[in-house]
């Protein structure tokens, strides 16, 4: 519509023209219309995928320290057929790598406790336990891969129960599971600590919380985020009980 258009329109008419463009668009939430047509029209507003014109392409970075190195060198000329010896100089004509992931197994250790009878007095001698042999069977390094898959990753028990299966043949139950995590908790006690003390010294500190299921009950998981921290934890309530608990008396200035 032109200028010379809304020269000929009545007042109402103009009036009916501005209410209308003020109005937001329509959508599932403010009307009838179904929820498909707002990802329809989200796609249609969309930018395309890929690079854009004038992007500058990037190569994969060759590895300055491969494990492995093969050369490829002909023995025949192609033209004549005749045999290229290999102290015949050569000349690299291009580079190209396969990285791959080393087969991961477990490594299982059995430490056998053995008895021997003194030849001197006949005891029966039994040695000690070893310290590797106490407590879990689960050694640091399988400590640290689930904790990584279920803390950081976010993986339910049952998906961390097929991850470990899946990728390194381990069955684990979910109660192993749990105490494994447990465990491992320990080792960040002081790391936590620290941040809450960073925490309640902070003069501006933002805080949040979302709904989250914990052990099939509801409850809520709060995030305290100031400059210099970020304090996670979760509760069965949403309420002020939870700031004045991680605060401690401190009151921030924003």
């Amino acid at each position: 519509m032109g200028r010379s258009d809304l020269e000929r329109l009545s007042r109402e008419e103009l009036i009916e023209l501005v209410l209308r463009l003020q109005r937001p668009d329509k959508t599932s939430r403010t009307s009838s219309k179904p929820p498909a047509t707002d990802r329809k029209e989200r796609h249609e507003q969309s930018k395309p995928g890929g690079a854009k014109p004038g992007h500058e392409g990037h190569s994969r970075v060759m590895s300055d320290d491969p494990d492995a190195v093969v050369d490829h060198r002909p023995d025949r000329c192609a033209c004549c057929g005749g045999a290229l010896h290999g102290d015949l100089p050569v000349e690299l004509v291009s580079v190209s790598e396969r990285i791959e992931l080393p087969e991961v197994t477990p490594v299982v250790t059995q430490h056998r406790r053995l008895a021997v009878h003194c030849p001197t007095c006949g005891v029966r001698v039994v040695a000690p336990v070893p310290e590797a042999a106490r407590g879990t069977p689960f050694g640091p390094r399988l400590h640290a891969v689930a904790t990584y898959l279920k803390t950081f990753q976010a993986l339910s028990f049952e998906r961390l129960q097929a991850a470990l299966s899946d990728l390194f043949g381990l069955t684990l139950s979910q109660g192993g599971l749990m105490n494994l995590l447990q465990r491992a908790q320990r080792h960040f006690r002081s790391g936590r600590e620290e941040a809450v003390s960073t925490l309640r010294r902070a003069a501006v500190i933002a805080s949040d919380e979302t709904g989250v299921r914990i052990e099939g009950s509801n409850a809520y998981h709060w995030v305290f985020h100031a400059a210099d921290a970020v304090v996670h934890t979760a509760s069965p309530t949403r309420g002020a009980i939870v700031i004045r608990e991680m605060m401690d008396g401190h009151r921030p200035a924003v």
